[in-house]
This record gives C-alpha cells, structure tokens and sequence, in this order.
C-alpha cells in the first residue's frame, strides 16, 4: 500500500510539470496553456490556499484538488504533446516553483483577513 501511495505521488509530481512544460509549448491550445497554466501555478506555489495545519480539509487540495486539476488540464492537451513534455519532465532535476502564485494567495489570505476583520469591527461597533 505505501508502495503504491509513493508511486502515486511521484506520478503527480512528473505530471506537474509535465503540464508546466506543456503549458509553455507552442503546439498546446490556448484555452488548455490557461488552464494549465493555473493548476500548476496553484500546485507549484509554496503556500497552499487551504494550510495543510488545518485538520482534514488542510490536505484536501494536495489529496484531491491538485490532482482533479492535473487531470482536467491535461486531457485538454494533446496526447503527442503530453508524451514529449512526460519525457521532459522525468530528464529535469530541479522542481519549478510559482512566486507569483504564492502571491496570488498571500493576497487572497490578506483580503479574507481584512473581510473578516471589517466584520468583527461593524459588529463591536453597532
């Protein structure tokens, strides 16, 4: 079982980016290189959108979402393009990773904890 489980997760990590690679291939669709582009983005960042501290649901997205995403995405690109970047993928050494999507969700943690705050302020408040 843990075998399997290890396997797995080396599957996604390859097919991460594999779709980063493909994302940035000519021969891939615009519509899919947008997809794309935005699940990598989220699986490459260094900060989660739901923290993995968080009981249960914090390893939803790293369980679930990620890999949904990964699957959507790359059924949206085309098969020989998948098989050159899988190649690509497992030749790379170093794993990319998205500062502008860690961003992305500092910012979307930022606005929550202002949202949130403005609340508890108006209901003290009144």
């Amino acid at each position: 079982m843990q075998s399997r489980v290890r396997q797995w997760a080396q599957t996604v990590k390859r097919d991460t980016v594999c779709l980063y690679l493909a994302a940035r291939d000519p021969r891939t669709p615009w519509y899919a290189k947008a997809l794309a582009a935005s699940v990598v983005a989220y699986a490459l960042s260094p900060i989660d959108l739901i923290p993995d501290f968080i009981p249960i649901i914090g390893f939803f997205d790293d369980i679930l979402l990620v890999p949904l995403g990964l699957w959507i995405a790359m059924r949206m690109v085309p098969d020989d393009v998948i098989e050159d970047c899988r190649v690509q993928a497992t030749q790379l050494t170093e794993r990319p990773t998205s500062k502008t999507a860690a961003l992305v969700i500092l910012a979307i943690w930022m606005g929550a904890a202002a949202a949130i705050g403005w609340v508890i302020y108006e209901a003290i408040a009144s």
